[in-house]
């Protein structure tokens, strides 16, 4: 008996053992509802609570089993390093593995070319499971290096950490699916992407045009420094990008400017506008841009300019009163300068909102499953990345950063006061169906977002480990939704009778607007060339680091000395 949990143990951590509440392993029994039973039931299996955990401990010891594969796609997808809209690597990658796993993949959602649909199953629950795929602009970086060395530089790369969300998904219904054709459990998994996330680019689209129309669920997986689940508003922004066009005359700019309309003049005027507007605007707001074409040449009056928008509030009402200010500063601009204005949304989000019944289920999971064990190397790299850029010694609850988190967070429960911040579009689709997000532990704490900083952890045993546990707490509540109807159940009372009850979801976007997918496309046309010479080798390599002959970890050689 010691021997038999000695073995568990050692396989599973001690997440599992906890989990099973038992003295040893108990044996995996068949469950009622099995695949010999007619097609078309609909019913789930009953099954009590001991089969339940048997049943996760086994899909913790399959997804064990699998981390080489979970690790080549985390490699695989960091090496490709592809900007939003422009993911068709990625996209090819990852749908070629859920095909040949029997998965049915439809193109080309809601327009957009690199985003799609794989589905497996039948009948109901649907539960939709996704992640983000694009990268950063500039942040190229080898990965395990604790300095800033790109691998090209001034090429895109994973600066978030999206390279794990879909890699870890992957791996948690392929486990799952195993489970689910044995014992004739019914319903319908769908993994999709999030395509053009930082530009806040898609998931309004794919909610305006049906795609979680039928779906009960839905469990999204983004990358953080620990194993965490929240419930309720989280405190961050939502947000409508808008990208404001002027169009004038040139001239001769020392010959005759008197002949020209400055477009570029246009722009700027509207960015005074808009900055003085700022004064009169609540705390909350957040408010930035980037001028995209500031003509051509100083000695022509620029016919053409452009500025890039993102207006951010914690309330739809204020979203939108910011969108009609700006539109309202920028004719005034266009009036000043004799210029034609356009305008043209390219992207949105709400502030999000998150299901407490499944965020509860999901965080007894993340308990039994608990956080990786990290190696001496991983907290090394870890501690030495935060020295590099400065840290902070503590975190915004007053809990100190110092390598790698060692303790689960706790659950994440709704804020009362918010100043704003950070925006993501699953926001639109958590007022469509009850969602959470799922945080999973591949990057290192304490780190400035949106940078190459958090692209060094993320093709590490850092962010293998991460993507392995966060699949463990992931299947295991995807099993609790498809065997436990009463979490659907409270998840759907939760949405209608608190989430939904006073707030009522009205899109930022129209019935007209399209995808911007021609965003990023002339920067990839530019540096994927030279990227695909760097493309992950699977067959060749174990792991991406061995592909760059990076030892891992490596430090400044002063820290080398200092170890």
């Amino acid at each position: 008996m010691n021997e038999r949990k000695a073995i568990s143990r050692r396989l599973l951590g001690v997440g599992a053992a906890v989990l099973l509440g038992l003295n040893t392993v108990v044996p995996v029994a068949a469950l009622a509802g099995g695949p010999g039973d007619p097609p078309g039931k609909k019913e789930p299996p009953k099954v009590s609570a001991a089969k339940l955990k048997a049943l996760k401990l086994e899909l913790m010891a399959e997804i064990e089993n699998q981390k080489v594969l979970t690790q080549q796609m985390v490699d695989m997808v960091f090496s490709y390093g592809e900007l939003g809209f422009q993911e068709s690597e990625t996209s090819r990658y990852l749908t070629d593995i859920l095909k040949k796993n029997g998965f049915t993949i439809e193109m080309g959602m809601a327009g957009i070319p690199t985003a799609w649909t794989a589905k497996w199953g039948s009948g109901k629950p649907v539960i939709a499971v996704g992640s983000d795929i694009d990268c950063i602009p500039k942040a190229s970086q080898k990965p395990g290096v604790a300095y800033h060395d790109p691998i090209i530089e001034g090429a895109p790369g994973h600066g978030e950490g999206h390279n794990g969300g879909l890699p870890l998904n992957i791996t948690a219904v392929l486990a799952l699916k195993k489970v689910m054709e044995r014992e004739g459990i019914p319903g319908t998994l769908v993994l999709w992407p999030g395509v053009a996330e930082e530009q806040l680019g898609t998931k309004a689209y794919y909610v305006r045009d049906g795609y979680f129309k039928n779906v009960d669920a839905c469990i999204f997986t983004h990358v953080a420094s620990n194993l965490g689940v929240s419930y309720g508003d989280g405190g961050g922004n939502g947000l409508v990008s808008v990208k404001f066009s002027f169009d004038g005359e040139a001239a001769h700019a020392g010959g005759a400017p008197w002949r020209g309309k400055s477009a570029l003049d246009a722009v700027e005027l509207m960015n005074v506008g808009w900055n003085y507007h700022r004064e009169h605007l609540e705390p909350t707001q957040r408010s930035h841009y980037v001028v995209t074409d500031g003509g051509d040449q100083p000695n022509v009056v620029p016919s053409k300019s452009a500025v890039w928008y993102y207006f951010r509030e914690r309330t739809y009402p204020k979203i939108k009163q910011m969108y009609d200010d700006a539109v309202n500063i920028a004719k005034g601009a266009a009036m000043m300068t004799g210029t034609k204005m356009s305008y043209t949304v390219l992207g949105s989000a709400w502030p999000g909102h998150f299901n407490k019944p499944i965020a509860e289920t999901m965080y007894e999971n993340i308990k039994a499953v608990g956080l990786p064990q990290w190696s001496a190397d991983d907290q090394t790299l870890a501690r030495a990345v935060q020295k590099e850029v400065g840290a902070p010694k503590t975190d915004g609850r007053g809990r100190p950063i110092d390598g790698l988190d060692s303790k689960v967070d706790t659950i994440g429960t709704p804020v009362k006061f918010s100043m704003g911040g950070g925006s993501d579009d699953i926001a639109d689709i958590s007022w469509t169906v009850p969602t959470v997000v799922l945080r999973f532990p591949s990057n290192i704490p304490g780190l400035p977002g949106h940078h190459w900083a958090n692209a060094i952890s993320m093709a590490t045993p850092i962010a293998h480990k991460g993507a392995t546990a966060g699949a463990k707490a992931e299947a295991m509540t995807l099993l609790d939704m498809f065997l436990k109807p009463e979490v659907l159940t409270a998840a759907k009372d939760y949405f209608d009778k608190v989430q939904t009850k006073e707030t009522k979801y009205i899109p930022l976007i129209s019935a007209t607007d399209k995808p911007a997918i021609e965003l990023n496309k002339g920067i990839m046309e530019e540096y994927r060339p030279r990227m695909k010479a760097f493309y992950y080798n699977p067959d060749k390599y174990k792991t991406y680091l061995e592909q760059l002959g990076i030892t891992y970890p490596t430090l400044r050689p002063a820290e080398v000395s200092q170890k």
